[in-house]
This record gives structure tokens, C-alpha cells and sequence, in this order.
């Protein structure tokens, strides 16, 4: 038994001193310790009164979840799964204030919805770039986990990439995979970064596992608000695939005089859809869609969000170490 405990059982701790060599190095652990704190706290100040709790329904069939203000004129990012089924929010501020509100976009294959608050200059935040995330980067989350409002939580980012299926039921690319911790009533909140800008929409967790969350990178979100805010909903083109970053060999690279690096790895493709129908097959590279270079899943969700639906468009993939090109015809994105 070491000195600490036979003490600590005998005398309850009081009075406990460590022999000097046990606190070499104490002083700069408490040096870090309180940068992370300081990090942390700057943080929270920040992006606290931007968070909002937003409710919907009423008695048993009551609901409730998070959302974060990205405009003064109170513009606010959550979850389409959050406000499914409604046009009308209940919104709660950081500092009581309650307002309503009115959806006005949802996009349920990003499971993102975009709000109206009935207020003018409210506190916002700033939106920052998830294509910059490096697995091991601190983050922060807020939201109101079981109605406990602004509570916040911080971890680092555990994967990037991931494709997670929504609670709607669509599977989503290219999802961020951080430990901090969630819980129902999150979904909607921002995860932010050490800067206090929102890298992603939290918006789901794995039970009982611990640790195992899940938000909706930024960089997607900001692709598809201007048609949310234009259209209330996302008019896109249908490929039929699921995919994640994965890297070119660099002798494939080579010998193809490639301009990138990575690719989109096929993981999943939907019986009968365009891809399949193309020809295209599990574990294929996209290098290009429309002729363009696709190196990330942002790539191609941009892409789809330009090119015409119904037209048939170049696509070339990576099958082994051949460069194979094939023609696909985007449709409707499915609906529902």
C-alpha cells in the first residue's frame, strides 16, 4: 500500500505531506491546468449567450432541445429532428428571456433546421471552418442536456469523417466524433472550438456507451443555409452513396499526376441508385465529379448542390491502381 493511502485510511488524509520528489513537476501541472481552465472559461463566456434552449408541443407530447443564435436579428442553427413536425418554437435566452419563434428551413438529410427568433440584437456567434479540425483539438459544447439550460462540457475531437445515421433516420457524411459530453437536450447546441466559433451542430450520442458523440460540421451547414433561409429547404442532386475521406497512394499519385491527395471512399451504396447504376462499387476513390477534383465529402455535398438533376456528369474513381471514368445522372435528393 503506498504512503498516501496507509494514510489516508488511517487519518482520513488530513494533514497529508508527499515527499518533495512526488511534487517535481506539481507547479507546471498546475500551469496547464489552469490554461486549459482559462481556455475554457473565456470560452463559455462567449458562446453562452448565444445558446438557446428551444421547446415544442405541449404536455406529454412536450419536446425540447438546444440551438445557437448565428445572427442579430435572431437567426438561429439546430436540429431538424428537434422542431420535426412544427412551424412554431418556444425559445428560452441565456438570461430568461423567453421569445417565439418560427421554423423556416429544415434539411433532413443534414438534420439541420434553421429558426426565426422574434427578437432584434440579440447576442450571436461567429461560425468557424470544421475542414480545420485535427483529431485531439480541444472543444467546447453547450446546450440544455434534460432541460438544464447553458450547461457546459469540453473534450478534444476523437474522429473526423465519421457517417452517422440521424435520428430521422438519413445517414450523414462526414460527421465530427468529439468526448465531450452530451446528452438529450443537447441536440441543436454548437460545439465550438478554442476560440469560442462554431465548428458544429451537436446532434447525437451513442447509449449506453460514454464518450461517444456526435455534431454536424459547420462547413456543411454554411453550404446549405442560403437556400434554407432562400427556399426553406435544400433542392440537391442524389447520388445514391455514402463516403469518407481516405488517402491516394502516393505511386498512384504519381503516376496519375493527381493535384490531391485524398479522395472520397465509397463505403455504401443504395440498391438501384445513381451510382450503383453508373456502375461505381464499394470501396472505389471519387477523384472528380463534373470534372472537378474532389478530394473531401464537402467536395462532393457542394457539388451536388450545383449540378443539374437529371443531367448526366462526368464521375472518375480510383478502382485498385485504375483510373476508371464512367457517366452518372444525379436525381432528386428522396424526400421523407
Amino acid at each position: 500500500m503506498s504512503r498516501f493511502w496507509a494514510h489516508f485510511v488511517s487519518n482520513g488524509g488530513a494533514d497529508f505531506v508527499s515527499e518533495p520528489d512526488a511534487n517535481k513537476g506539481g507547479h507546471a501541472e498546475e500551469e496547464a491546468l489552469d490554461a486549459y481552465s482559462s481556455v475554457v472559461v473565456r470560452v463559455a463566456e462567449r458562446i453562452r449567450p448565444a445558446v438557446v434552449q428551444l421547446r415544442v408541443g405541449e404536455g406529454r407530447r412536450q419536446g425540447s432541445g438546444s440551438g445557437v443564435l448565428f445572427a442579430p436579428d435572431g437567426l438561429l442553427l439546430t436540429n431538424h429532428h428537434v422542431v420535426q413536425g412544427h412551424s412554431r418554437v418556444r425559445i428560452r435566452l441565456a438570461d430568461g428571456t423567453e421569445l417565439h419563434g418560427s421554423v423556416i428551413g429544415n434539411d433532413p438529410p443534414t438534420d439541420l433546421a434553421v429558426v426565426h427568433a422574434e427578437g432584434q440584437s440579440l447576442p450571436h456567434a461567429s461560425f468557424g471552418e470544421s475542414a480545420k479540425l485535427r483529431v485531439g483539438q480541444l472543444v467546447v459544447a453547450v446546450g440544455s442536456p434534460l432541460g438544464f439550460e447553458s450547461t457546459v462540457t469540453a473534450g478534444v475531437v476523437s474522429a473526423v469523417g465519421r457517417s452517422l445515421r440521424s435520428i430521422t433516420g438519413h445517414l450523414v457524411d462526414n460527421i465530427i466524433q468529439t468526448d465531450a459530453a452530451l446528452n438529450p437536450g443537447n441536440s441543436g447546441g454548437p460545439l465550438v472550438d478554442s476560440k469560442g466559433r462554431v465548428i458544429g451542430i451537436n446532434t447525437a450520442v451513442i447509449q449506453p456507451a460514454q464518450g461517444i458523440c456526435f455534431a454536424i460540421p459547420i462547413d456543411m451547414a454554411k453550404q446549405i443555409l442560403p437556400q434554407l433561409l432562400r427556399h426553406g429547404r435544400v433542392a440537391r442532386g442524389y447520388l445514391g452513396l455514402h463516403g469518407q475521406p481516405v488517402p491516394i497512394p502516393r505511386a498512384v499519385v504519381r503516376e496519375y499526376d493527381l493535384l490531391q491527395s485524398t479522395g472520397v471512399g465509397i463505403v455504401k451504396l443504395e440498391e438501384d441508385g445513381p451510382a450503383a447504376e453508373a456502375g461505381l462499387e464499394e470501396d472505389d476513390i471519387i477523384l472528380s465529379l463534373g470534372d472537378v477534383p474532389t478530394a473531401s465529402v464537402d467536395d462532393i455535398h457542394r457539388l451536388l448542390l450545383k449540378l443539374p438533376v437529371g443531367v448526366p456528369t462526368t464521375i472518375e474513381v480510383l478502382r485498385g491502381s485504375r483510373r476508371l471514368g464512367r457517366m452518372v445522372i444525379p436525381t432528386d435528393y428522396p424526400q421523407g
